[in-house]
């Protein structure tokens, strides 16, 4: 019998068109060379033209749904990203579960404008999801949204004052695509030239969950930082192009 791939959790949002949410980070994990396993925190109407509903899953059915499935594997690394109505249940769950490489990824809206995160649940991923996160992959906007400056490296360090152990400020969409790591120990820039494409639909998730597998595999986090921006960047760069709007990155190019 061969021997097992690292197992990586998906705590996510269902995006039916595949582009981001647990079904594409399927896809990034697999492509990664690890197991997937996931948890749906929400499901969505959505396509790659924006997001029309959402309809959050029951607290307790995540909270189960987590319980069990860490009793049943041994869970190598964990991306996080929207919360649906459950932000509380997820950090309660984290804190007791004691899990190792957990990517925070702060989805507070969709692309499109879409609210994906509740006002609670904005509190509690300031108050205790960042503290227990491993690292937190914001984008300009993500991190303003938590504190109120859209400087990356103002950003970074009021969430490393706010109890964030480390910290990627992610800027693809910006003129030039920079994105900032800064810890505890210091701080580095990522630069690389913007792509100019249609296909950038769940570069956040790719992104963070691209981060979680190469923790997972034994990564130092620059090293994982390093893959992740270089996984994304191929992804987009070997898109098709499938919808009528944002299309997804092609997250199985690799």
């Amino acid at each position: 019998m061969s021997q097992a791939p690292p197992v990586v959790l998906s705590i996510a949002g269902y995006d039916p068109s595949s582009g981001a949410g647990v079904t594409a980070d399927i896809k990034t994990i697999a492509a990664h060379g690890c197991f997937g396993i996931t948890c749906i925190t929400a499901l969505t109407v959505q396509t790659t033209q924006g997001v029309s509903a959402v309809e959050p899953v029951r607290p307790e059915i995540i909270r189960r749904t987590l319980d069990e499935l860490a009793d049943d594997f041994d869970i190598a690394g964990v991306r996080i990203g929207m919360l649906g109505s459950s932000a509380a249940v997820i950090a309660d769950f984290l804190q007791s579960a004691k899990l190792k490489n957990v990517v925070l990824d702060p989805i507070v809206k969709s692309s499109s404008g879409a609210e994906l995160v509740d006002h609670l649940g904005l509190t509690v991923l300031r108050n205790q999801l960042l503290q227990l996160a491993d690292v937190v992959t914001p984008n300009v906007d993500e991190a303003e949204a938590l504190t109120g400056t859209a400087d990356h490296y103002a950003a970074a360090n009021r969430l490393l004052d706010m109890g964030a152990r480390a910290v990627v400020v992610t800027g693809g969409h910006l003129a030039e695509a920079v994105d900032v790591l800064v810890t505890r120990d210091g701080s580095e820039e990522f630069r690389a030239p913007k792509i100019q494409s249609r296909s950038t639909h769940g570069t956040g998730c790719a992104f963070a969950t691209s981060i979680a597998c190469e923790l997972a595999k034994g990564k130092s986090l620059r090293e994982a930082v390093i893959e992740a921006k270089r996984f994304v960047r191929h992804a987009i760069e070997s898109a098709y192009s499938v919808g009528r709007g944002v299309g997804p990155l092609n997250h199985l190019a690799r």
